[in-house]
């Protein structure tokens, strides 16, 4: 089954039960997924045995459970902490887990592969897998270069990642899900904003400074500025308009401002 006959088949068809929880609880029980995922019932084990937090692999079954019953977005979830076993470190009386998104992110492939999956799914999962950790930062405070390379890095699956990072949050405190919900929110505002800006600099009317002068007939100066700005605003409420009745618009525009 792992070798890809009927591997991927069986693992979606689990993780796309709308309640998907009891299907894969069952499937670890079972040993059925020491043959499709054998690197997921490693993650039974404790991330921390001082403070006895809870395992990881209940963490990650709760996350995909919370998403929606979408393949990229759950199989997102069940390899978003892939790695840590592998990565597990104690240092300081602690347990750290360094760089385990970037090590998912390559299980997540090689075992995506083997069992079959096409390769845009592939590659969509292990992206959204390398992504996963990347939010955790935000609250420390992010420039608008950070928030710009954020959604670059997300592509098309921005709205995914964002919604996984969401579902990942299993925590009983009402204050801390409430604060990682109100970040995200904020993230998402200042994607949109800045978009919107960047938009609207990348915006060039569809007349150049020169096309302006020769059409008109003027020389350099105060005039072209003002009827670039016009043909700009012209763009933004009218979109693309024939080069015929641009210059008729223009005209006319010039006319009344005589």
């Amino acid at each position: 089954m792992a070798d890809g006959s009927g591997g991927a088949d069986r693992l979606s068809a689990l993780v796309l039960e709308p309640d998907c929880a009891p299907g894969l609880w069952a499937s670890v029980e079972s040993g059925e997924m020491d043959i499709l995922v054998p690197e997921l019932p490693l993650l039974l084990m404790e991330q921390d045995p001082i403070h006895r937090h809870k395992d990881v692999l209940a963490h990650t079954i709760a996350v995909v459970n919370k998403t929606r019953p979408e393949l990229t977005i759950r199989l997102g979830a069940l390899f978003h902490d892939i790695a840590k076993p592998r990565t597990r470190s104690f240092e300081h009386g602690g347990v750290t887990f360094r760089h385990h998104e970037v090590v998912g992110s390559r299980m997540a492939r090689r075992r995506l592969e083997t069992l079959g999956y096409p390769d845009q799914t592939v590659d969509d999962v292990s992206e959204l897998v390398r992504l996963s950790g990347r939010f955790k930062g935000y609250s420390d405070g992010w420039s608008d270069s950070a928030v710009r390379r954020y959604a670059r890095d997300a592509g098309a699956l921005l709205g995914t990642l964002n919604e996984m990072i969401r579902c990942d949050c299993t925590t009983r405190s009402k204050v801390k899900v409430a604060a990682i919900q109100a970040a995200m929110d904020d993230l998402e505002q200042r994607i949109s904003v800045l978009a919107e800006a960047d938009r609207r600099a990348a915006e060039r009317p569809e007349m150049d400074g020169a096309a302006v002068m020769e059409h008109l007939g003027i020389e350099p100066g105060p005039g072209v500025g003002q009827a670039l700005a016009f043909l700009l605003a012209l763009r933004r409420t009218e979109g693309h308009l024939e080069i015929g009745e641009l210059e008729a618009r223009l005209d006319a525009w010039w006319a009344s401002r005589s």
